[in-house]
């Protein structure tokens, strides 16, 4: 090629497409709602930064909240107590009520201070969500915790007093009803909080089925593995071994998730 010769390095405008016979090609917009509003370049360490002072603020939080349930430990361990009544309780080893009474305070300051620690997690994670993810996130949270206040209240009103009726009743002719007040608490405790864990269930089920993975056809059909599941997740999670608690906690469950996959077919999947 010589100097002399000119090159067209212009690119075809749409009139070049219109006498060709060709559409001019087109480029999808971009739907608002996969959009991230608000973003801010962030670094790395800037992201590190944040985490910590979020995980400080929460932890300060925290310890506000074990404390001031120490102080008011009295009352939380009198209402705790209410499921079994007609029994005793015994300290068998020096300081095992103060040991007790930490223990109540720190579940009970870790629950109180729960909607600030769910707070900064939002916060964290927020500018990192589309404004779809964003709109689940009032439902999720609210339906989160309405859920896990019912498991509390679903296991202080029923499973706690079931199981301890079952056991008074047992041993009634035999023994004397003296329990420990540490090994009463940590029963209590664990019920309340694994029960309050399993209600999150439906939560679970809605934010899968939103995310595609899995259709409530899907979790219908599966329905068999969902019930023998239930079984073995109530003989779990309840300290007891009585069958009647495990079965409430086996067919709450199983309400549950029946309930999620109504759920899932209110939003479309």
């Amino acid at each position: 090629m010589t100097p002399s010769q000119n090159v067209d390095t212009t690119t075809p405008s749409s009139v070049d497409f219109e006498v060709n016979g060709d559409s001019k090609p087109e480029i999808d917009p971009i739907d608002p709602l996969d959009e991230l509003p608000g973003e801010v370049e962030m670094s790395i360490f800037d992201h590190l930064e944040e985490l910590r002072q979020r995980i400080f603020y929460s932890l300060i939080v925290i310890a506000v909240g074990v404390v001031g349930c120490f102080l008011a430990v009295k009352p939380i361990v009198k209402l705790l107590e209410v499921p079994a009544q007609g029994v005793k309780f015994l300290q068998l080893a020096p300081g095992e009520y103060f040991f007790v009474s930490m223990k109540v305070a720190g579940y009970s300051g870790l629950l109180v201070s729960s909607p600030f620690v769910l707070y900064q997690i939002i916060q964290f994670v927020l500018p990192g969500l589309t404004r779809r993810e964003r709109r689940f996130i009032g439902p999720v949270v609210l339906g989160s915790s309405f859920l896990f206040a019912g498991g509390l209240v679903f296991a202080y009103l029923l499973l706690v007093p079931a199981a301890l009726k079952f056991f008074i009743s047992y041993g009634a002719d035999v023994v004397e009803q003296l329990w420990s007040i540490d090994k009463y608490f940590e029963f209590v405790l664990l019920l309340l909080f694994s029960t309050g864990l399993a209600f999150q269930i439906p939560i679970i089920q809605t934010l899968l089925g939103a995310l595609g993975i899995v259709s409530s056809g899907q979790m219908l059909s599966g329905w068999r593995y969902v019930l023998l599941g239930a079984v073995i997740l109530g003989a779990i999670l309840t300290p007891s071994t009585d069958p009647f608690t495990q079965s409430l906690l086996a067919g709450a469950v199983l309400g549950l998730y029946f309930s999620g996959i109504g759920l899932v077919k209110l939003v479309g999947k």
